[in-house]
């Protein structure tokens, strides 16, 4: 990963985590909530992963927000 698309994938971990703990979720119920493993949301939340199409779509799905609005970081 470069630096650029580093800098994005963290805010978008970031923006992931608020808008789970704004629900109250920890991220084991909402890692079970999206179908992922918990590993992994950690991994996307802390910027370290690029997640696939389908992940996101699940997290979006689960935070009750269009996969759009998700991943719009400007």
């Amino acid at each position: 990963m470069n630096t650029k698309d580093s800098k994005y994938f963290k805010k978008l971990g970031l923006r992931i985590k608020e808008l789970r703990e704004e629900k109250g979720l920890d991220q084991k119920a909402f890692a079970f909530d999206c179908e992922i493993g918990r590993t992994q949301l950690h991994m996307i939340e802390n910027g370290k992963t690029n997640p696939r199409l389908l992940t996101l779509m699940k997290i979006a799905n689960a935070l009750e927000i269009s996969l759009s609005s998700l991943v719009d970081l400007s």
